[in-house]
């Protein structure tokens, strides 16, 4: 599990690079394959497939905001945040620096996936290219390096390997 303290690290690299906007992003974990969902035809940024993310609401802690959003998103719980992968900005929108989140959570075994913002999923097992931006593809690259190379984790992460 990730130490306590990174939260708080992370949030104030934010606000030192004066990042008005955060997101976490979660990459969900099941029989060896990453959970991906695509955006409805409706939404802005139509087709892209994403991982489930959201914003941080004001006050909430970045791991509740992560346990959330994949409730909200997929009906999954997470039962914990195992690794931090990394972050990226970009402008919102409406213009605002933004900034995402990635953490690798674990979550309960039952239930099917249920789509609130979404049209569609996939587990994928992330050989090949998934379809992501680069930005994910490459968080999801790390995650596998991770996979493969344990004791490479990230100074962010206690627990096995670390």
């Amino acid at each position: 599990m990730i130490d306590v303290s990174v939260y708080s690290t992370l949030r104030i690299e934010a606000e030192r690079d004066e990042v008005r906007r955060l997101v976490v992003g979660a990459v969900v974990v099941r029989h060896n394959r990453v959970l991906i969902l695509r955006r409805r035809r409706s939404d802005s940024l139509s087709g892209r497939w994403e991982l489930p993310s959201g914003v941080v609401q004001p006050g909430e802690s970045l791991d509740d905001a992560v346990a959330r959003e994949v409730f909200e998103e997929t009906g999954l719980r997470v039962t914990g945040v195992s690794d931090y992968l990394g972050e990226f900005d970009y402008l919102s929108g409406r213009g605002a620096r933004t900034r995402q989140f990635t953490f690798v959570v674990d979550v309960a075994a039952t239930g099917p996936v249920t789509l609130t913002d979404h049209d569609t999923h996939l587990w994928t097992r992330l050989t090949g290219e998934p379809p992501v931006s680069d930005e994910v593809g490459e968080l999801l690259g790390r995650y596998q390096r991770r996979q493969r190379d344990p004791g490479g984790w990230s100074a962010y992460s206690l627990g096995s390997g670390a």
